[in-house]
């Protein structure tokens, strides 16, 4: 369930420009993830929106920005925004989400994993943001749905009209060796594009641990966001 105040976060304080592409972020905070893989994890994706290539995308078109929403998600009642929808027009733009990125600091969580829950959160964020172009929700986690509503079982009318559901798998920590962290990532994979990712051009990234997170991460973003032709206008209907 969406807890109200969470709601409150999804909404825009005030009408915006055109949005040339929501992307909002879930991250996998449950208790397979240690401290250093939350760091990781945050510090990550700052690098990734940070890098060279990835700011020549957001800054393309400042007439018509990026939006981006970040989430952690764990268990089933576990869901805290630590960016709410923030668009990306300027250098100072990006500078304040990857300010509040690398200044955020873990809570106590579910230890469980929910991605179902997961999934009706970043739908219900993206539901907000019909005038965008394209709409997509990414989903980041290293292991299976083992509570709350399956993955599979969520409605496909639940999910905003024209939106995509992509997955950034994460496979096992440093102390296996290869040959079972190729295994992890590759199970893990199959269990996201069967079960998770949906819609238009849906597709799974991975990363054979969290240290290899960010170089990931940028990979996605790239894909993502190069994928709506500059210039192309009009925002998906419901």
């Amino acid at each position: 369930m969406i807890r109200a105040a969470a709601l409150c976060a999804f909404v825009p304080l005030q009408a915006e420009a055109a949005c040339r592409h929501a992307l909002a972020l879930g991250l996998d905070v449950s208790g397979s993830v240690d401290a250093t893989e939350y760091r990781l994890q945050l510090d990550g994706l700052a690098t990734a929106l940070d890098s060279e290539a990835v700011r020549q995308v957001l800054f393309a078109q400042p007439d018509a920005p990026i939006r981006i929403f970040v989430f952690e998600w764990s268990g089933p009642d576990h869901q805290r925004v630590i960016l709410p929808w923030t668009s990306i027009n300027t250098q100072s733009d990006l500078t304040e989400v990857l300010t509040r990125l690398t200044s955020t600091f873990r809570v106590e969580s579910s230890l469980t994993t929910a991605i179902g829950s997961a999934l009706q959160v970043g739908f219900a964020a993206l539901g907000f943001q019909s005038e965008c172009w394209q709409r997509t929700l990414d989903l980041s986690g290293d292991g299976p749905s083992n509570t709350g509503p399956r993955p599979q079982d969520i409605a496909p009318d639940s999910l905003p009209a024209g939106t995509t559901v992509n997955g950034l798998v994460v496979g096992s920590g440093n102390m296996r060796g290869d040959d079972a962290r190729f295994a992890d990532i590759k199970e893990l994979s199959a269990y996201y594009r069967n079960y998770v990712i949906r819609g238009p051009g849906a597709f799974v990234e991975t990363a054979l641990g969290f240290e290899a997170y960010a170089d990931a991460m940028e990979r996605k973003l790239l894909r993502e966001l190069q994928s709506l032709a500059i210039g192309m206008a009009g925002p998906a209907r419901e």
